[in-house]
């Protein structure tokens, strides 16, 4: 820790009254020292781990901590605040406060570094030194281990510390995991804690497993096997959580393990005495994937969304890889390479033809295509039911391909199948048979439902659905056209790559399995719309520049790059700083260029690549008229509105106690496109 934390990062008198100023306070020391690149870049990062869970724990200390890509190398800042600041704790507010910021993409040994910290941070003797150390450079050395607390000094040399107890027959064992949202602090404050109970308490062996952000060391089978209970001490998703089926289990917060480890010992104590073996840790009732990525008491409505979105996550790979072979194909070899027949292919391959060629690129991708149902269905199964989910949802996806029920059957099979699972798991079985439970009977069961569901009852409704849909969009002209692309346009721009901008992709792909004139086109107007945002941002930051901040002036340089590649995430940065005026001018200008693909009759067989794929547009010039209409739109309307603001905005290359508070980074959303 020699390297993370000097003098120059310590204020012994730190005076800000909330936890904001504090974090700005000693985030402005990193910045001097050249560990942190972006001040309010960190901050939000900070912020953003803050809203998660409060930091403050109990005995007066409050530990800030983020990982974020505006650091350059592991820091820690260290403030003391004679009058208290509060961090959510509760026993009131703290006087140790500890910044730790680590990059993005830290190494393991420096992380595991950091961790040690959180373990100092549960000795009394620790925290007495430091609120009585005078000056900042014996409290840098306190925290790097170079001065030893005078309590701990004069102990250590007399007599050695007893070895642990042997277990005996009647030792109660216990392991446990821990692990938080970033995997630094909490997980090792809440291990460290936990075992220095199980050490203290009489007839208990207790081992920790740390699931933190330098990875983790798996208990060793044995030790699970024979232990008498588990405790879990998470706030995010245990790993491998299946390893510890059948236990009597008590599962809580991270913070409970910090401050109330004795209870939790008491609590798997007295359920192991009365027989309880069931709950969290038994793979057939265990939370899913999509549950565990989601905050407790979402409404069912939440949970369909994540659940659509990750089967439509998975799906996007398949569109990309598929859409753009098939391209490719057409690109070379022309439309006509789809009349080549496979036996052809498979039995003439002409190495020099570039027919041959086109014909290989045009059925790969067609082989990649030929999964997007299966796979959409697979995932939604899994996001609501986790593994036992896939089978019953490939099956149902895969007849949603064979009775043509398309997309929308994918998205019926997925629900059926994970709904279908679920309701098997909460039927109570013998122990004897749980094992086989996941492997043969809920795969079995599951797909005999979803597929007579699928063949006898509704994939010939959907069908017709779908097709009578297909008919509708092939019919498309004049106004109803125009409406459907201002439409799909207001949609990929209202969220910028999030949930409403993936519904509509997913629906613009869908139709790229079995194409036609109609669906193509709506293929077009999503990613002209998409590509509108950052393009528009970036060209706003050009001719205005002293209506942005230095950052995002630096922004709107990759926004171009972005935008012309139909990654719509580009202008999340913006949208982050200044939502009221960046997400309805970005509305605005992608529903006009929507509408004008749609006029315009443009059409695009490639599901990504921007402008890499003009040559494959039916009408190119027209499209990309759709495309620059709608940028100058949104960026004169986002020019009009930031130029009506009362205050101008401060430019961040300032010194760093002057740091602007105007630009804030921008919450990481998974890519759609």
């Amino acid at each position: 820790m020699s390297e993370m934390i000097t003098a120059d990062l310590v204020d012994l008198d730190l005076s800000a009254p909330t936890k904001d100023e504090a974090a700005r306070s000693l985030a402005e020391r990193m910045v001097t020292l050249g560990r942190v690149t972006d001040l309010d870049g960190f901050l939000a990062d900070v912020a953003a781990r803050e809203a998660q869970m409060p930091t403050g724990l109990d005995g007066g200390i409050g530990i800030p901590h983020c990982r974020s890509a505006h650091v350059t190398e592991p820091t820690l800042a260290f403030g003391r605040a004679p009058r208290g600041i509060d961090f959510g704790a509760p026993d009131g507010p703290a006087d140790l406060i500890f910044l730790i910021a680590a990059p993005a993409g830290a190494d393991d040994a420096h992380l595991t570094i950091l961790s040690s910290l959180a373990r100092q941070l549960m000795d009394e003797d620790f925290k007495a030194a430091l609120r009585a150390a005078t000056d900042a450079g014996r409290a840098a050395a306190l925290i790097r281990g170079d001065a030893p607390a005078p309590e701990a000094a004069a102990a250590a040399p007399q007599t050695p510390a007893p070895e642990a107890a042997p277990a005996t027959a009647d030792t109660f064992k216990i392991v446990a995991v821990t692990s938080c949202p970033t995997g630094i602090a909490h997980t090792y404050m809440a291990a460290e804690s936990l075992e220095n109970t199980g050490r203290d308490t009489d007839g208990v062996e207790l081992v920790v497993e740390t699931q933190g952000s330098a990875g983790f060391t798996r208990l060793d089978p044995a030790v699970i096997a024979a232990a008498d209970g588990v405790i879990f001490a998470h706030d995010v998703p245990v790993r491998e959580k299946e390893r510890f089926a059948g236990k009597p289990t008590v599962d809580v917060g991270v913070k409970a393990g910090i401050n109330r480890p004795a209870e939790l010992i008491a609590e798997v104590r007295e359920k192991a005495a009365r027989g309880e073996t069931s709950g969290a840790a038994d793979p057939n009732t265990s939370s899913t994937p999509v549950d565990n990525s989601g905050e407790a008491g979402d409404s069912y409505g939440t949970k369909l969304r994540k659940w659509l979105m990750s089967g439509v996550s998975y799906m996007v790979p398949f569109v990309a890889a598929g859409g753009l072979l098939i391209a490719l194909g057409f690109a070379i070899g022309g439309y006509e390479v789809a009349n080549v027949k496979v036996e052809t292919l498979l039995n003439s391959f002409d190495w020099t033809s570039s027919t041959s060629w086109a014909a290989l690129l045009f059925y790969t991708g067609q082989a990649a295509f030929a999964f997007l149902v299966p796979v959409l269905a697979g995932y939604i199964a899994y996001g609501m039911a986790d593994r036992p989910g896939l089978v019953p949802g490939f099956v149902g996806g895969s007849i949603a391909v064979t009775t043509q029920a398309g997309f929308l059957g994918g998205l019926a099979a997925g629900l059926i199948a994970g709904g279908v699972v679920m309701a098997i798991q909460k039927v109570r079985v013998p122990a004897v048979l749980r094992g086989i439970m996941p492997v043969v009977v809920i795969p079995l069961l599951s797909s005999i439902v979803v597929g007579f569901l699928m063949f006898v009852v509704i994939g010939k409704p959907i069908a017709s659905l779908q097709s009578g849909l297909t008919d509708w969009l092939n019919s498309l002209s004049g106004a109803n056209a125009l409406l459907l692309g201002a439409l799909l346009g207001l949609m990929m721009c209202f969220d910028l790559g999030g949930p409403l901008n993936k519904v509509a992709y997913a629906f613009a792909v869908g139709g790229l399995a079995d194409p036609t004139d109609g669906s193509l086109k709506i293929m077009a107007a999503v990613m002209a719309a998409g590509m509108v945002p950052p393009l528009a941002m970036a060209l706003a930051t050009t001719v205005r520049g002293k209506l942005f901040t230095k950052s995002e002036r630096e922004n709107g340089k990759a926004a171009w790059v972005l935008g012309a590649s139909f990654i719509t995430e580009g202008a999340i940065p913006f949208a982050a700083a200044d939502p009221l005026r960046v997400i309805p001018a970005s509305m605005a200008g992608g529903a006009v260029t929507g509408a004008l693909s749609m006029a315009f009759g443009c059409t695009l067989r490639a599901p990504h690549g921007g402008i890499f794929v003009v040559p494959l547009i039916g009408s190119a010039w027209l499209y990309l008229v759709a495309i620059a209409v709608g940028v100058c739109v949104s960026a004169a309307l986002v020019v009009v509105l930031k130029g009506m603001r009362k205050d101008a905005p401060k430019d961040d290359a300032v010194a760093p106690t002057e740091a602007s508070a105007g630009v804030q980074a921008a919450p990481k959303v998974p890519e759609t496109v």
